[in-house]
This record gives C-alpha cells, sequence and structure tokens, in this order.
C-alpha cells in the first residue's frame, strides 16, 4: 500500500520532480501515521471493528484507486487487483466469517 502510495504521489506530479517527491512523502507519511495510531496491532489508540475495517479499507482502496487514475493500463490495474488480493490474504481469519 505504502509503495502504491508513493508511486501514485510522485506520478500525480507529472513533469514536476520536486513536487512528485513531496506528494510521495505526504502520502506515505500521512498513510503511515494513520496505520500506526489507529490500525496497528500495537497502536496506541487501536479502533475496534468494523471502525478499524473502515480505515483499512479507505487506505487500499486509495491506494488501489490511485493506481488506477494515475497509471490507466493492464500494469496498473495488476498492480491495483495485486494489493486488494494482498489486503484480503493479510486480514485476520476472524474478520474473514470463518
Amino acid at each position: 500500500m505504502l509503495t502504491a502510495l508513493a508511486y501514485v504521489g510522485w506520478r500525480l506530479a507529472g513533469d514536476h520532480q520536486a513536487v512528485g517527491i513531496m506528494l510521495a512523502v505526504v502520502l506515505v507519511g500521512t498513510a503511515s501515521a494513520v496505520w500506526g495510531r489507529w490500525v496497528a496491532p500495537k497502536a496506541p489508540e487501536r479502533l475496534d471493528d468494523p471502525a478499524r475495517l473502515l480505515v483499512e479499507l479507505v487506505l487500499f482502496g486509495t491506494a488501489v484507486v490511485g493506481l488506477l487514475v494515475v497509471g490507466p493500463g493492464d500494469r496498473s490495474a495488476v498492480a491495483g487487483v495485486l494489493l486488494a488480493v494482498a489486503y484480503l490474504a493479510s486480514a485476520p481469519v476472524g474478520r474473514r466469517g470463518h
């Protein structure tokens, strides 16, 4: 997710490399801060489900949609699908309804 967000930020800036780097840092920093504060297993203010699930879906969904927006084409679509599959595969077993 963080790599996808960095790529999205960099690509959103077009030919302006400095702006792209700044956007990449802001997107990754924001996602990392949100994850560390409310989602991570040892987060100081870890949210309970379903609020935590909603935050996770927003973060991963932003990365997937961002990939599709900045890089239309087969590679971006595949990257978005792989990111979604990776998220689902990493979800705790209890959350999958088993």
